[in-house]
């Protein structure tokens, strides 16, 4: 069976708006947002994010895993890209000036030694990163708690897709919380049969070898779960002509203002960005401490 996000009516201002505008607002943020390297920009549409996240009135207890799961990725790639310079030299920034350097470093297990470079664009630009991708996260992770389940598949019908990509845009949006009942499921059942995760030992191989009793199942499970959808849907005759839709959505005035708002917000992020502004900034502070 299919399940959905953890969804809680609250009666905010956010889940009174129309989930089309909300999504046209969060597309018009996030592809407003990855225009600049501008970090005074990149707080403002954070600002933004956070602001939509706190009207939404979302728990830490009802977020705290795909923020813990998210934080970890984002938090990993800054620093790989910190390290690795990748990213930033020729297109956000062409000179460097140095902090500090560290090294020669050496790897414990490889034996490779490198020398790393602190610059001041280097280290702007990891804070301009991971800003731009929290603002993206915090943007993204209100929209399956605050919409309701029933209403996935009338909402991306009602911004013009097909009625094949309408669905499979709402079986996508309960795809992970499935498959994360199912591996808890099957992690429980595995654990009264007596398999210890916890005790998994020997390198990376091995370890995925041993992961093998969670794995298998889970796979299994999910592709036989997507069978019987299919199966259902045939049984139904999806695709052989228009759907309808149990309820209906209107846009009302507030709806019409955030769609309003989201156009502008897209278009001068755009006039701005093929002007030239919102290019990595380095404060003034930080560049005096360059040797």
């Amino acid at each position: 069976m299919l399940i959905a996000w953890k969804y809680r009516e609250r009666n905010t201002v956010i889940q009174r708006l129309d989930p089309r505008a909300r999504i046209i607002f969060m597309l018009s943020i996030l592809v407003s947002v990855i225009q600049f390297w501008d970090l005074r920009v990149i707080l403002g549409f954070l600002a933004v994010a956070l602001g939509q996240y706190f009207l939404a009135r979302l728990t830490w207890r009802e977020t705290r895993r795909p923020w813990m799961v998210i934080s970890f990725i984002i938090v990993f790639l800054t620093i790989l890209t910190f390290l690795t310079g990748r990213g930033g030299v020729g297109t956000a920034y062409h000179e460097e000036h140095l902090l500090a350097r560290l090294g020669p470093l050496s790897l414990p297990i490889v034996g490779w030694s490198f020398t790393l470079d602190i610059t001041a664009e280097k280290t702007v630009f990891a804070i301009s990163q991971m800003a731009r991708m929290f603002a993206i996260t915090a943007m993204a992770i209100t929209i399956p708690y605050t919409i309701d389940p029933g209403l996935y598949g009338a909402t991306f019908r009602g911004l013009g897709l097909p009625d094949k990509f309408a669905y499979a845009m709402d079986l996508a949006f309960r795809y992970v919380p499935t498959l994360g009942r199912d591996f808890s499921i099957t992690l429980d059942a595995q654990r009264a049969r007596g398999y210890e995760v916890e005790k998994l030992s020997g390198g990376i191989i091995s370890q995925i070898r041993k992961l093998a009793p969670l794995l298998v199942p889970v796979t299994i499970n999910a592709i036989v779960g997507a069978e019987d959808v299919i199966d259902a849907m045939d049984l139904r005759c999806f695709g052989i002509g228009p759907r309808t839709w149990m309820q209906k959505l209107q846009y009302k005035r507030a709806d019409k203002a955030l769609i309003l708002t989201a156009v502008l917000i897209f278009a001068l992020s755009t006039a701005a960005s093929i002007m030239g502004l919102g290019r990595l900034w380095v404060p003034g502070f930080v560049l005096a401490w360059a040797k």
